[in-house]
């Protein structure tokens, strides 16, 4: 089995294993950002040589807060019980960041969207987002 991007970075510049619980739901929001944009990002560019500009409005399309906020709603119900809870945590947790084109109610729930995102990768669940992901895409239409 290959040894997971997080495992490899911890590897790469002698990182420890920290403990999950100590990170707070804007530190796993942060991570998790930065994962599904990379995601979002790469399903792009394999789909098919484009203009930089092109793919950069798509990926914006569906990295914003109305997008994450669908996709959440989609994949709902078949989140577990833990995962549920670190996107309350993440919705529920106090940022000073405000949203910029997004109502205060879709940021939020986007923020503890990414929250569950940076939870799974820093617990190298990779299969299981690539699975959320595609189901809350798929159910949303929002690949059309």
């Amino acid at each position: 089995m290959e040894e997971s991007l997080i495992a490899r970075v911890r590897d790469t510049f002698a990182l420890p294993e920290t403990d999950i619980k100590t990170y707070s739901p804007l530190t796993l929001a942060y991570i998790g950002d930065g994962i599904y944009d990379l995601i979002i990002r790469t399903m792009l560019v394999e789909k098919g040589n484009s203009q930089v500009n092109k793919l950069h409005q798509k990926a914006s399309s569906l990295v914003k807060a109305t997008a994450q906020k669908e996709i959440l709603h989609a994949i709902q119900d078949i989140l577990t019980e833990e995962e549920l809870g670190v996107f309350k945590r993440g919705r529920n947790a106090k940022s000073v960041t405000t949203a910029k084109n997004a109502s205060v109610t879709d940021y939020r729930i986007a923020t503890g969207f990414e929250a569950m995102i940076g939870y799974l990768y820093m617990t190298e669940q990779m299969e299981r987002i690539l699975y959320l992901v595609k189901e809350g895409l798929t159910k949303t239409d929002l690949l059309v």
